[in-house]
């Protein structure tokens, strides 16, 4: 990476007052999603990864490195979202505005975009209510949270986070006329809002909602002087994992799973690490954002060439994930095609349980196609970011 690109980077930071080390974060985070959504697309595993009873060590941490992405995605979405306010905004009204049109069109974009992207069905028979439907909701209750004190609104996220698992045993079939709110709420399952036209809900609010609330008042510490943040990260990060490691020790609350010994100690250790997404659990959330915590204080103390490519992805979120699924999607269709024909277009690419026996590819390919992927997305990306620079607009920016 030459100097001027760096140059360029700190030029862009004193001009829009970002933070380059939030931008490298989400930027790593977005290429390890790249990761899990290739593998999604090309593998030829039949069963989760982290199936302990079927996986292997290098396909399990495949898998369980990219647990980053969600929690850090939408804290710092709640840092950026007071960091906008504070740059750019003049008063709160105008923020909750914002998140509230911003968050509904990331909802639109899930349901529309991003779901063409996942699966090429015209007949609306299923689709799935993912990350950007998070994150949208999300946005919207962070809206009416911001008229609170910034003690109220991180006390609230911190709750929603610590306490939710406390109703892990309620399920929806128990709520009859309401079980669909708490699929939304709390618990991931499949809804059917019209005939014939089924909704997964793999990304319920409770929790999300939590992380963005927390994130948007962890955003005023992010004003503070370098040397404060930094100290302030290590803290946090360790901290964060020392919570995770007792409580899952004690393996009485915070993830409905509990732990085991397995057959060989590294199985026990991938035992004592895999906590459930779906919702994430309180354990989940420690451990990711306990990483993220650390992951930030190193960019912040190094800024190392190497990592300069992850500033551009992450200063370009919302086009970078919309761009990357269609891209990764239209790759497997186009090697797919020569061995199945116009079948490889509907393809059922994202269950792979129903792919064909011989459909697939090994790890080290799946790594491969990753690196293809990421080499591909830089240079649509800087184009994006050249773009968006020469005609801004308040819902296109990230």
């Amino acid at each position: 990476m030459d100097s001027s690109i760096a140059a360029t980077s700190n030029s862009d930071q004193l001009r829009t007052k970002r933070i380059i080390s939030i931008d490298m974060l989400r930027g790593l985070v977005m290429v390890l999603m790249v990761l899990d959504h290739v593998r999604i697309f090309f593998t030829n595993v039949r069963f989760r990864p982290t199936d302990l009873t079927q996986t292997n060590i290098p396909l399990f941490f495949t898998r369980w490195i990219t647990h980053l992405c969600a929690p850090t995605f939408i804290f710092l979405a709640g840092v950026a979202a007071y960091l906008y306010f504070e740059n750019r905004l003049q008063t709160k009204q105008e923020l909750s505005r914002y998140l509230i049109i911003r968050g509904l069109w990331l909802v639109f974009l899930e349901l529309t975009v991003v779901r063409f992207g996942w699966i090429f069905e015209p007949t609306y028979s299923f689709s799935a209510a993912g990350v950007l439907w998070a994150i949208g909701w999300s946005m919207v209750v962070l809206a009416a949270l911001i008229r609170m004190p910034i003690p109220l609104i991180a006390t609230f996220g911190l709750v929603l986070i610590f306490g939710h698992n406390l109703f892990d045993q309620i399920h929806a079939e128990q709520l009859g006329r309401w079980s669909w709110l708490w699929a939304i709420l709390h618990e991931p399952k499949m809804l059917m809002p019209f005939a014939n036209k089924n909704l997964f809900i793999g990304y319920p609010l409770i929790p999300w909602i939590g992380v963005m609330a927390t994130g948007y008042a962890f955003g005023t510490l992010m004003k503070q002087e370098k040397s404060f943040r930094q100290r302030l990260f290590v803290r946090l990060g360790f901290g964060l994992i020392a919570c995770f490691v007792i409580l899952r020790t004690l393996n009485i609350y915070g993830d409905p799973y509990p732990w085991a010994v397995q057959k060989n100690l590294s199985f026990t250790i991938l035992s004592f690490i895999n906590c459930q997404k779906y919702p994430p659990s309180l354990l989940y959330l420690l451990i990711t954002l306990g990483l993220a915590m650390l992951l930030l204080y190193l960019f912040e103390k190094y800024r190392l060439r190497i990592f300069q490519p992850l500033v551009l992805f992450g200063q370009v979120p919302l086009f970078f994930y919309i761009v990357h699924i269609w891209l990764i999607h239209l790759a497997a269709i186009l090697l797919a095609l020569p061995k199945y024909g116009l079948k490889a277009i509907i393809l059922p690419f994202i269950v792979s349980s129903q792919m064909p026996s011989d459909y697939g590819y090994d790890l080290p390919m799946i790594y491969n196609f990753w690196i293809i992927m990421i080499i591909l997305l830089y240079p649509i990306c800087s184009w994006f970011r050249s773009y968006k620079a020469k005609h801004p607009s308040k819902l296109s920016s990230n």
